[in-house]
């Protein structure tokens, strides 16, 4: 818009309020400095008239009408300074579609989910997303990663809503391991006035420790671990207590204890050789601290996929959680729990298991709903499963 035409505008809407010489330079007229009378002006100064209820009236209407055109141009100015300019911008406020698809881009905590080492959002129906979110220290594992896991954990399975997690981590990798700067003063400080004592306090020290990565495995909904980059030293400990594990093809894996002077001790000495198969290779990897890539961490079976990059990884991981989360959740918890059961008790012992937990379990009405959708044709997404 030039200054030609809002000039034009201008005198169109409010053609009392230009100069006399009929608005040539577009200029508004000047109202005189006010003063103070001096008291022989106010003397002389004849009182103002009283208004009479008419012209009360017409200066009401005159008002009323220099305010709507005032109005008036306001709205012009405002579509014309929010139309597309030259640069390619726009100052239009954002459609709901487009609102939606920044929220989607940037969902929003969960409710009762508040951490300071995670980041934990619904991502779709049915599936929460935990992010360890320490980026700017490559998600070291300090103090409150350890508390908050357990903490983050035991509400999900609590969660009736909720029926599978995604792992993932923020930043350029998964994690670097243990925070040793944060960690320091617990482990070579321990509190206690003789050795005996000091024991003690490790002891229980090492049980939280544990539980931070066991709270996983003993979460019933399946847990799917979605790495890139570094995946060190705790890392290993974390991903081998998930059920599914997918990476991209920059990552690597490292049991990185014994560079720092000590044996793993939360989980990859006892779950790193149940998930592989290869004490062999669990042995090369724990004694040396080796990287293993990814290559050979999918030929040996520590993770089922690989993808070119994170946000492939990522759809893939959010798909396969919507496919399990259209089952039955009493179906799909019900063999997590026993997967496990029987991955560290004997066949017959399993079996025994199995049977006491089906004479309950085989009495739920998801059967009758997925044999129903199965006869009909339909998908499982369709049918409506009662919360667990």
């Amino acid at each position: 818009m030039s200054n030609h035409s809002n000039g034009r505008e201008f005198r169109r809407l409010f053609p009392v309020a230009l100069d006399k010489d009929g608005g040539k330079g577009n200029r508004l007229r000047r109202q005189p400095a006010a003063s103070m009378p001096s008291p022989s002006m106010a003397a002389s100064c004849p009182r103002p008239h009283k208004l009479t209820p008419v012209a009360l009236h017409h200066q009401s209407v005159a008002m009323a009408a220099a305010f709507a055109a005032f109005r008036r141009f306001g709205d012009l100015l405002t579509r014309r300074l929010t139309a597309s300019t030259n640069l390619g911008l726009s100052l239009r406020p954002m459609s709901a579609s487009a609102q939606e698809e920044a929220s989607e881009a940037s969902p929003e905590e969960a409710p009762g989910h508040s951490y300071e080492s995670l980041r934990v959002t619904a991502a779709q129906k049915h599936v929460l997303h935990v992010q360890l979110n320490r980026p700017e220290k490559r998600n070291a594992m300090n103090k409150a990663f350890w508390r908050e896991m357990v903490v983050c954990f035991n509400k999900i399975a609590e969660d009736s809503d909720c029926r599978v997690v995604v792992i993932s981590g923020a930043g350029k990798m998964f994690t670097s391991g243990i925070d040793l700067m944060d960690m320091a003063s617990e482990l070579l400080q321990p509190a206690g006035d003789d050795t005996a004592r000091i024991s003690w306090h490790l002891h229980s020290l090492i049980t939280r420790y544990q539980e931070t990565f066991s709270v996983i495995e003993k979460c019933p909904k399946p847990v799917i671990a979605a790495i890139h980059g570094g995946c060190i030293g705790g890392g290993v400990d974390l991903i081998t207590a998930c059920d599914i594990r997918y990476s991209t093809r920059d990552s690597f894996f490292q049991v990185k204890e014994v560079d720092v002077g000590l044996a793993a001790d939360v989980g990859t000495l006892q779950r790193l050789p149940k998930v592989i198969g290869n004490q062999s290779l669990v042995n090369e990897l724990a004694y040396t601290a080796r990287k293993m890539m990814a290559d050979e961490a999918l030929e040996s079976g520590l993770v089922s996929r690989l993808f070119p990059d994170k946000e492939t990884m990522l759809d893939a991981a959010f798909t396969l959680a919507a496919e399990i989360s259209s089952k039955s959740p009493v179906a799909v918890q019900s063999t997590k729990i026993n997967l496990i059961y029987s991955r560290d008790h004997s066949v017959t012992e399993s079996l025994n298991y199995m049977k006491s937990w089906n004479m309950s379990m085989l009495q739920t009405e998801d059967i009758m709903k997925s044999v129903q959708a199965a006869i009909e044709k339909k998908a499982l997404k369709t049918v409506t499963f009662s919360k667990l």
